[in-house]
């Protein structure tokens, strides 16, 4: 089977995908993991979030992780293992279902990811989160989405009616690993881009352009957006690294601050040692991000 645009989440050294048959990451004794909370459930779909806190009264850090999938395939369980990893590190993370194309086209993912961020402001209390201290982050089409929170914090028609409307979903910074930023640039630097945004987006080009400008999180830069790392593979045949370098440079431009790690080589998907950097500059952009008060 031919593997689909943003299909591929982030691989990190020790990413397990219970979602795909393997065992469940192991916990570490000073880590809470709980699967299958319900944040929201727009249209009966009953949305749930899987859970990785350290035990301890906090208020911790938080981090929301968005999976990949082409905006129509793929699991939260493919980000259980970073969120145990970012809970031994002090993070509360979660990582989060959303509704997929083609039934639910663009905007309805944004509307949830969106959902989950307030959500987590409103438990913040139970879970002992620092509400002033939440970051995101996700591969390919969750990389996406996770910028899209980045640049749209003030933007109430991508707030959607999913619980807690008097939470914000403003995120303090982002991690977006080898997502697009311009979807109106994708045709002909993807692999399959003419088979997956049309799903997404409700038509090709010719027929959704608006749609395929307001859908891309290069067009909604402004000073306001969140500090951003861009990971992302030089040879990326999915989502051509250039698509890193235009938002890369558009906020840059607007003195928002930003950082661009290009893997030399990598694909769509880290491997090995392209893998091992990728984490390791995603805990350091965290840490620097949100583990200051």
């Amino acid at each position: 089977m031919r593997r689909s645009l943003f299909a591929v989440p982030f691989a990190l050294a020790l990413a397990v995908a219970s979602a795909s048959g393997q065992k469940q990451p192991a916990v570490p004794d000073g880590v809470t993991f709980e699967t299958g909370i319900e944040y929201t459930n727009p249209d009966e779909q009953h949305l749930k979030l899987n859970m990785a806190r350290p035990k301890g009264g906090g208020p911790f850090p938080a981090v929301v992780c968005i999976h990949g999938g082409g905006f129509r395939a793929g699991k939260r369980e493919s980000y259980d293992a970073l969120t145990i990893k970012l809970a031994e590190r002090g993070y509360v993370a979660v990582t989060v279902s959303y509704r997929l194309a083609p039934k639910y086209p663009f905007p309805a993912a944004i509307h949830d990811t969106k959902a989950a961020v307030r959500w987590l402001r409103a438990h913040a209390k139970q879970y002992h989160i620092d509400p002033d201290r939440i970051g995101t982050t996700g591969g390919s089409a969750g990389g996406h989405l996770a910028q899209f929170l980045g640049v749209t914090a003030d933007v109430k028609e991508f707030e959607g009616t999913g619980g807690h409307a008097e939470q914000s979903s403003k995120v303090k910074c982002v991690v977006n690993v080898y997502g697009p930023s311009d979807f109106t640039k994708s045709y002909g630097k993807s692999v399959d881009a003419a088979e997956v945004l049309p799903l997404f987006l409700g038509g090709n080009l010719e027929k959704a352009r608006a749609l395929h400008i307001k859908a891309s999180p290069l067009y909604w830069v402004t000073p306001n957006a969140a500090p951003t790392l861009f990971i992302h593979g030089t040879e990326d045949k999915y989502v051509h690294v250039e698509q890193a370098e235009w938002i890369h440079d558009k906020l840059k431009a607007a003195s928002v601050e930003t950082e661009l790690l290009k893997l030399e080589g990598a694909g769509h998907g880290f491997k090995g040692k392209d893998a091992e950097t990728a984490e390791k500059a995603l805990f350091a952009f965290f840490d620097k991000h949100l583990k200051a008060k």
